[in-house]
């Protein structure tokens, strides 16, 4: 009880806190000056409203229309507080908003209804139309929602949902589908008993008809007891539909060898007893909210080889529709479908239960604690916060109305599409699936060859689970470094035993040895290095790896997952080694809105002179003209255009020797950091300045500062950070930090592959000329 006081007092504070409630309307396009104002409303607002009146269509390309969606309720039905009207409901409708917004970038406008009287409310929800691309039913009460979202199916040409019925069936009917092969049943085979015959109940037991259960095999429970063929009392047209010829009466009868029970009623309702007269491996759906049917701690003490999901998140297998509505709607946006018909609700139930049949990315389990998910007993369901969700349920929802005809704006490209989704999930993800992108057309323009990468940390538990991603996306082919019997028994314990087929090499024993310390042993023999030391050295795997790619065995090498910055960057830099007039510096990209900076140096050089600081800036120009983007320099100080003694003057000095080297680049300083990210300030304080828009490329006078910015960024920042990456070497390394995510892992390789195609291409074109080769991107 204080738990549930705690947690309202709570509630309640946040609701009130700031701005009452939970939403606001924002503008997406700047109206902070006069003519802005005069094109977002009179007399510009004129011109689309012409072209609208002239072509309907035309408003999905001028209005908000297209991704705008009305969660409309009367409040009759409202969680499992019951009929508290339109206004009690509200808190529950901005929060859907909220939902809808977070999960698939939809925007909502709650709209509550004082109406009981279903003609009115069909008729009130119809003059919404022109105003949004679907609509959202919500918490209105049974029998009456059945009727509403039906007739308005048929006379709207805009998507009709009502998300207590589909959404549950949808997310529940992927939950079966698991939980069936998981316990090795048939879906056309299982006896199923649901308790609940409201509106969930209903969809949740057509709904698995549609999945495969059948109808004879499915007995209906209400509060009267079992929905019999000639039962009178209780009944309707919609529970007829599921009258059992049976002689069972109560829910405890018809629970004798049952194999599924599907709850969607009342807290207590499954007792122990009961349980026990299911069959094997029984499977329990105790969705009742907040409280379920049965507590699952006492299920499973009573029936251990039970799979049972609940409706709360604190329990494994949470039915939660958050993984049905905010991507159904946003692929029948995306296509304008005129409806949500049984095809795209079948699709999307299908995307949801394969998904969850695959591995599970870390960066899913980081975002709940480091828990380990895998497809068993206890993850029927993705969770939530997997990213994945929304791109495989859309893309799936959007082609299946397509394929069912009730598409208007067919989509032509599902990898562009997919592109597009992700792009709703950040910058960082944008940024990265266009650098995978350039991997692809590079690969193709060099006749289809993939980069081999060596990996010095094979037994990485992080490295191998990044390998899937790497290799089901082409973007690599990994060469990993270790005793192969460790890491196959690794890669079983981590349930990638179909990794195995990949190449993996033993320092310690491969025949490459001999060769290699030769190798290692004519490039330091003059600087302290006797053979036997060579020897010892090559069965480092960083030694290893390094001499790998020098000798052009491998691509590129990327380590540093398990052990520090220094002892993995060291035999890079003495077997690799350092370009011709580069420098080797560390540079990290921070993506803040859609737009791109680079901060250097992050992680090499502790104090660089001006000489080295300004070939630092042409490496980093070189990396943002490689990526499409107008390079502009900053040579950070603490002043601004004073060249006073100390890092002012380093910064100036770096900046004229840009301007002598490469007079082609936009470069300036010394600059204070908040000027040369503010073209205002630029422009009204400095017009003298090179620099006519914000810098892209963040030079700092040395490794504390630029670190610190950049850690500042990545904890405290509104974007996205990448790296740190390694520029200036002969040929493509990067090195990992210590604490680096599988994404990070997977964001450094395609990073590392990108440069070691620029490397492949320009070591080509200059052996055609006969000119010096070497050079990495990065």
């Amino acid at each position: 009880m204080n738990q549930q006081h705690d947690l309202d007092q709570e509630a309640l504070a946040f609701h009130q806190q700031g701005k009452p409630g939970k939403i606001e309307v924002i503008s997406t396009k700047a109206t902070h000056t006069e003519r802005a104002l005069s094109l977002a409303y009179s007399p510009g607002v004129a011109a689309p409203c012409k072209e609208i009146f002239k072509d309907s269509s035309n408003v999905y390309k001028y209005t908000a229309k297209g991704n705008l969606v009305a969660v409309v309720s009367n409040g009759t039905a409202v969680l499992g507080l019951g009929n508290i009207g339109p206004l009690a409901g509200k808190p529950v409708m901005e929060g859907k908003g909220i939902l809808f917004k977070q999960f698939a970038g939809i925007d909502v406008f709650d709209i509550e209804i004082k109406q009981m009287d279903v003609e009115q409310t069909i008729k009130a929800i119809e003059a919404l139309e022109p105003t949004f691309g679907g609509i959202n039913l919500e918490d209105i009460k049974a029998p009456e929602c059945f009727e509403i979202e039906e007739r308005l199916k048929k006379s709207m040409n805009i998507p009709v949902f009502h998300d207590d019925q589909h959404g549950t069936a949808i997310v529940s009917g992927a939950a079966l589908i698991n939980a069936c092969i998981i316990s090795k049943k048939q879906l056309s085979e299982v006896k199923i008993v649901v308790n609940g015959a409201g509106a969930s109940a209903i969809a949740c037991s057509k709904f698995f008809i549609s999945l495969g259960a059948q109808l004879k095999n499915l007995i209906m429970c209400d509060t009267q007891g079992v929905i019999y063929k000639g039962r009178a009392k209780g009944m309707n047209s919609f529970k007829e539909y599921f009258a059992s010829s049976t002689q069972a009466r109560t829910l405890q009868e018809a629970l004798n060898g049952a194999d599924v029970f599907v709850g969607l009623s009342s807290a207590g309702a499954l007792t122990t007893e009961m349980l026990l007269k299911m069959n094997d491996r029984p499977i329990i759906f105790a969705m009742a909210n907040p409280d379920p049917e049965i507590d699952p701690i006492a299920a499973k003490k009573v029936r251990p080889d039970c799979i049972i999901a609940t409706g709360r998140s604190d329990y494994p297998n949470q039915v939660n529709n958050v993984l049905g509505f905010p991507s159904i709607f946003r692929g029948a946006l995306d296509v304008r479908a005129t409806q949500i018909n049984e095809p795209m609700k079948l699709a999307a139930c299908h995307a949801l239960a394969k998904l969850a049949q695959e591995d599970v990315p870390e960066a899913v389990s980081d975002r709940y604690g480091g828990r380990h998910f895998q497809f068993g007993p206890e993850y029927l369901l993705p969770k939530p916060f997997d990213p994945r969700v929304l791109l495989k349920v859309a893309p799936a929802v959007a082609k299946a109305a397509m394929d069912s005809g009730v598409c208007q704006f067919p989509i032509t490209d599902f990898l562009k599409y997919r592109d597009q989704l992700e792009s709703l999930q950040g910058a960082g993800t944008t940024f990265i699936r266009s650098a995978i992108h350039r991997v692809h057309v590079n690969s193709q323009s060099m006749g289809g060859k993939v980069m081999k990468i060596v990996f010095p940390e094979g037994h990485s538990y992080k490295i191998l689970k990044a390998l899937p991603t790497l290799i089901d996306e082409k973007i690599c082919e990994p060469i990993l470094l270790g005793n192969k019997e460790a890491i196959h028994k690794q890669m079983d314990e981590l349930n990638l035993s179909h990794l195995k087929s990949c190449t993996i090499v033993d320092p310690q024993t491969s025949p490459l040895l001999e060769s290699y310390t030769y190798e290692l042993f004519q490039l330091r023999d003059r600087k302290g290095v006797q053979k036997a030391e060579a020897e010892r050295l090559m069965r480092d795997p960083n030694y290893f790896g390094s001499v790998m790619v020098k000798i052009r065995d491998a691509d590129g090498i990327v380590t540093g997952a398990t052990q520090n910055y220094a002892d993995s960057v060291k035999p890079i830099l003495q077997v690799i080694g350092v370009s011709k007039d580069h420098v080797a510096a560390g540079v990290s990209i921070g993506l803040i809105d859609q737009d791109i900076y680079l901060f250097s140096d992050t992680t090499t050089n502790v104090d660089p002179t001006a000489t080295e600081l300004a070939q630092i800036a042409i490496q980093c120009a070189d990396v943002m003209n490689y990526f499409g983007h107008t390079p502009r320099i900053a040579m950070l100080s603490y002043s601004n255009f004073t060249a006073q003694k100390g890092t002012p003057t380093k910064m100036k000095d770096a900046y004229e020797l840009v301007r002598i080297y490469k007079p082609e680049l936009i470069v300036d300083g010394d600059i204070q950091a908040d000027t040369a990210v503010n073209a205002d300030l630029l422009n009204k304080l400095f017009p003298f300045s090179n620099l006519k828009e914000p810098a892209n490329i963040l030079i700092f006078p040395n490794l504390e500062s630029s670190n610190i910015a950049y850690k500042l960024l990545q904890q405290l920042g509104r974007g996205n950070t990448l790296g740190p990456f390694l520029m200036g070497l002969r040929r493509s390394a990067n090195v990992l930090q210590r604490t680096t995510t599988v994404d990070n892992i997977i964001n450094s390789v395609v990073f590392t592959v990108l440069s070691a195609q620029f490397v492949a291409d320009h070591t080509l074109k200059k052996m055609s000329k006969n000119m010096p080769i070497g050079g990495s991107l990065l």
